[in-house]
């Protein structure tokens, strides 16, 4: 299904103005993502939302998701809307980074991140992986006593974050800088979706727990940094630090400077387990939703694996099994929207966008837009099948972004969910919670209000 829109059509666009006490009232009855999705169904595809003196541009149709982050790109930047994190969390690491500073990094840290080059990192996979499993087998399995699931995928996935990156040991200082992490996002969501913004100076219980948290997990960055030049370049280990340590840019002739080195490692470790662990968990809720699905999955698993982990050729032979990270992906993505500002004045379908428009992109509407997805709610994995993909809209499913900002670790992240999903899903079924209904809305990020609280069954 491939619906476009003439760019040559002038369009009026619409203008959505809630008071103060609608948009309460609205967000307390359907929660934030909830009324964003009323809001683009009543008002269309692209609209400007007012709310007080702030305005954005809510953009959900696949052509107007490809003209900003693809064929007018030039006029798009992580400019303002990105500021609050480059200033309490990500500083000016890659993922807030803008302009050549942004280039110069991209062009450094790429090839890393190359379906290739993330390949190094499937015996961390398998190895974290593992040890779940025999965690699970020892706690949980046949307990009758329901974990939260987000939880368990966000330990497991911020072990390979500090293997991949660090090559440091879990236990112990994995929980710190896990916690710590897990607070500073959590505060900046918040502080994002509050209509009412606390400075950071004041010394409120949430700021002063921010603080603490971002001081840690700074501290222990710069320790590992400083560990590894006080030895010998030949002893250093061969992971993510150390590349971005020796790696020298091409065309500057230059390597990262200390700060950056900073600033991407925590990107990396924040950026780089939250998402994925949501992906997971939205997983194992899908799959137990949908039986069928889950059952030809176990077939897949059962006939190709057998008792062996997978090999990187077995996941080959796993087609459904990324068939249904992928539709997980498309229906649950882990950002259901990211902003792009206008850095340029421009002209979207008939409509002009002043410099400076914030701009919401929102994946999770196009990821649901029924002019390009049969049944856009059920979950079908055999939409992913070649022929069907291919027919698809290229611009009405990006749950990493899409265009030259494409999330840079996509392809590690795609690899460790499929590794994830086929080792677990061959050793367990997984049952949400009797009775148990989620309250998925966006928090910074996709969530459930109320957890994903689930039983572990053997197979």
């Amino acid at each position: 299904m491939n619906t476009a829109l003439s760019v040559d059509t002038p369009r009026t666009l619409k203008e959505y103005a809630p008071s103060t006490l609608e948009l309460l009232t609205a967000i307390r009855r359907e929660g934030f993502l909830g009324w964003l999705m009323s809001t683009w169904r009543k008002h269309g595809d692209l609209i400007r939302i007012r709310m007080g003196s702030k305005s954005l541009l809510l953009v959900t149709h696949p052509d107007h998701v490809r003209h900003v982050n693809v064929t007018g790109r030039e006029r798009y930047d992580k400019g303002e809307s990105y500021d609050s994190l480059r200033e309490l969390l990500l500083g000016h690491g890659i993922v807030t980074a803008t302009g050549e500073d942004w280039r110069r990094q991209r062009r450094l840290m790429a090839p890393f991140f190359t379906p290739r080059g993330v390949e190094k990192f499937f015996p961390i996979f398998l190895s974290d992986t593992q040890k779940l499993i025999e965690h699970w087998r020892a706690q949980h399995q046949g307990s009758g006593r329901p974990v939260e699931m987000l939880d368990e995928m966000m330990q497991v996935t911020a072990a390979v974050i500090l293997h991949s990156v660090f090559s440091t040991d879990s236990g112990e200082t994995l929980l710190r800088v896990k916690n710590s992490i897990e607070t500073l996002v959590s505060h900046i969501s918040n502080s994002q979706m509050s209509p009412l913004q606390v400075p950071m100076w004041v010394p409120t219980p949430g700021n002063l727990r921010f603080n603490r948290a971002k001081k840690l997990v700074t501290a222990y960055i710069q320790e590992l940094i400083a560990r590894r030049r006080a030895i010998p370049t030949e002893q250093w280990p061969d992971d993510l630090l150390t590349k971005m340590m020796t790696t020298r840019d091409e065309e500057s002739g230059t390597f990262m400077a200390e700060q950056l080195l900073v600033d991407n490692g925590l990107t990396m470790f924040a950026a780089g387990h939250e998402t994925t662990a949501r992906t997971l968990s939205f997983l194992w809720y899908a799959l137990s939703q949908n039986p069928e699905v889950e059952r030809r999955l176990h077939a897949e698993l059962d006939s190709v694996l057998g008792e062996a982990p997978p090999t990187i050729n077995d996941l080959k032979k796993l087609p459904y099994t990324l068939q249904v990270v992928k539709e997980v992906l498309r229906l649950y993505p882990a950002a259901p929207m990211y902003a792009r500002d206008a850095v340029a004045d421009d002209e979207l379908d008939g409509v002009r966008i002043p410099a400076g428009t914030r701009t919401i992109v929102f994946s999770y509407a196009t990821h649901r837009h029924p002019a390009f997805w049969d049944e856009p709610e059920r979950f079908e994995p055999d939409r992913w099948l070649p022929e069907r993909e291919a027919a698809q809209h290229a611009h009405a499913y990006h749950p990493f972004a899409i265009g030259p900002r494409i999330c840079l670790g996509n392809n590690f992240s795609l690899l460790e969910t499929h590794v994830m999903t086929a080792m677990l899903a061959r050793r367990f079924k997984l049952r949400l919670k009797p009775g148990h209904v989620p309250r998925i809305d966006m928090f910074g990020t996709l969530g459930s209000a109320n957890g994903m609280p689930m039983l572990i069954e053997a197979r």
